[in-house]
């Protein structure tokens, strides 16, 4: 919301001229004399006092008009990972099977509450549940190649085989003994431009890409998770680190074309329209009229709409490429100002480079 208190204000702004690091992320400041927005660290000159506002999420400064500083770039840098937070992700990647304590994060430097505070805030989880949840996902692609669940409750680190089955069990929701045929869906956290996004996936391929502040996102989670009968937990696969890539390189103007496979469960009508958005040439926009007489379904524009509405794949299936007849930006799930960066990204691009992947 925009901020209105007065002391608050004071508060920002002495934090703006500071750029105070520990402000990162608390506020968004809207310039109304350049129709920007910053965080708090920006290093560009500051404005004065009666040209500013200040907003706690940075969508809404979105809403209210402003772009991203391109000195500060704040939709990335105030989500990414604390240089701390980091340390501790790179030390849980390089050590998939390890429990990483307490006490181990002290000697490092890291503090444990301070993680704690932060996965929550950006995972609804803590940091020891966060590397729970990897380690019981390395198990069970251990199970899968044909290892004993004794064996594999070792190697993850467990000291028991009853705490490794339980924890194994509530994380899962059955026992390591039924992992064969076990489906899980891992989701992954990723930083872009335009704010974070949340990636899911399957054996199969993506089967979500959303930002993190979409309103219907936990809906999508409980769906996704029925009609695939599989749990979401962290983790990561080939198919979200190749995603992750490819997403860098679309949003450094490079890439129009994703080639990560994905995972899109829904009605033969759904699959058919998605299918169409695919085919939208990157830089260029149809309507939704259009996009009915595509899939022969003229008189259908109302459930193109919809079924386009239910795309859990954004930018990769891209649904921002579609507008109303008269060329208006209709609903988008990511909102209208991100619709409008990306079209006005992928039409730059398009009109000045020839050598897009």
């Amino acid at each position: 919301m925009r901020i209105n208190d007065e002391q608050q204000i004071a508060t920002y702004y002495q934090a703006l001229l500071d750029r105070s690091p520990e402000y990162v992320g608390s506020f968004f400041v809207g310039v109304k004399t350049t129709l920007v927005f910053c965080i708090a660290t920006c290093r560009a000159r500051k404005p004065k006092r009666e040209n500013v506002e200040f907003y706690t999420q940075f969508k809404e400064a979105l809403d209210a008009g402003y772009r991203p500083c391109k000195i500060c770039r704040p939709t990335e840098n105030a989500h990414l990972a604390p240089p701390l937070v980091e340390k501790a992700l790179q030390l849980l990647r390089a050590n998939p099977k390890e429990k990483v304590s307490d006490d181990q994060l002290r000697k490092l430097g890291i503090s444990p509450e301070m993680l704690r505070r932060w996965f929550g805030q950006h995972y609804g989880m803590t940091f020891q549940a966060f590397q729970r949840m990897l380690r019981i996902n390395t198990a069970l692609e251990e199970l899968k190649l044909g290892k004993r669940s004794t064996e594999t409750a070792f190697t993850v680190g467990y000291e028991s085989i009853s705490g490794f089955g339980y924890t194994y069990k509530k994380v899962l929701g059955h026992s390591p003994m039924h992992s064969a045929d076990a489906a899980v869906i891992v989701i992954q956290r990723l930083t872009t431009p335009l704010g974070p996004m949340f990636v899911c996936a399957t054996e199969q391929g993506i089967c979500l890409l959303e930002f993190v502040d979409r309103r219907m996102l936990e809906t999508e989670f409980k769906d996704l998770q029925r009609l695939l009968k599989a749990r979401i937990i962290a983790g990561e696969n080939q198919h979200t680190r190749q995603a992750e890539q490819e997403l860098a390189e679309y949003f450094a103007g490079h890439r129009q074309y994703f080639g990560v496979a994905i995972h899109t469960p829904g009605t033969d009508f759904q699959l058919s329209v998605w299918k169409a958005l695919q085919g939208i040439p990157y830089g260029e926009t149809v309507s939704y009229q259009t996009q009915a007489d595509a899939i022969g379904k003229p008189l259908a524009v109302r459930a193109v709409a919809s079924a386009n509405g239910c795309n859990r794949i954004a930018i990769i299936v891209p649904c921002h490429r579609v507008i109303g007849k008269d060329g208006s930006l209709t609903g988008y799930g990511g909102g209208l100002e991100r619709k409008r960066w990306l079209l006005e990204h992928e039409q730059a691009y398009v009109r000045t480079n020839d050598t897009l992947i």
